[in-house]
């Protein structure tokens, strides 16, 4: 969801209002509980209209799907690294370039759902063999989103496969670390990619949280 500086604590806001009212919905007894937390959805929804291009009843819709306790997302990142290049693909929503990743579906093993993104998305098969760390993805870099989510990055090594476009990337290159394309900051940054870095050079680092 874009935003610029001026709008950005209005997100904030309708970010806490929709997670109260997401979380008192799934403990709402009476109606009239549970109709004063949708009208604070509702509320959530004219905020986000007034401060984007999107309509308030699509993100009412969106909000509304999501049920029980308001928790964070979680989002899945390969980093795969060959002759000291890092593989990136290229997104199909923005046209920039992040490491191969997407959410974790429920029921998923974190591990396996990056195996899966990166096979997915870059048509290359992967072996995690450590976390280079857990991030709070919307603080960051790029832009704040509606739904709060943490990053999880694993080293992975190479295992085989050739690359392969999806319905999500439209191109899949290896970078050399001094010379990368336009990143795709929700899903790959500076702070990222450094402390990829760290790692590869210090095999013994310990995993970065924030």
């Amino acid at each position: 969801m874009k935003t610029d500086n001026s709008e950005f604590k209005w997100l904030e806001i309708a970010r806490e209002i929709q997670q109260l009212s997401q979380t008192g919905l799934a403990f709402a007894v009476t109606e009239y509980e549970k109709k004063r937390y949708e009208r604070l959805t509702e509320i959530t929804a004219e905020i986000i209209e007034h401060h984007s291009i999107l309509e308030k009843e699509s993100v009412q819709k969106v909000l509304m799907e999501h049920l029980g306790y308001a928790t964070p997302k979680i989002d899945v990142r390969a980093a795969v690294i060959k002759d000291g290049r890092i593989l990136l693909v290229q997104e199909a929503a923005d046209n920039c370039w992040a490491m191969p990743g997407g959410w974790a579906d429920v029921g998923d093993i974190p591990s396996e759902a990056a195996i899966r993104e990166c096979r997915e998305e870059s048509g290359y098969n992967v072996k995690p063999v450590k976390v280079i760390g857990v991030f709070d993805a919307n603080r960051i870099g790029g832009q704040l989103e509606l739904f709060h989510a943490i990053k999880i990055i694993f080293l992975c090594e190479l295992i085989d496969g050739e690359a392969k476009i999806s319905d999500e990337t439209i191109d899949v290159k290896f970078f050399d670390f001094n010379n990368l394309p336009s990143l795709s900051l929700n899903r790959t940054n500076e702070k990222h990619l450094k402390e990829i870095r760290l790692h590869l050079q210090d095999p013994d680092r310990k995993t970065y949280f924030d």
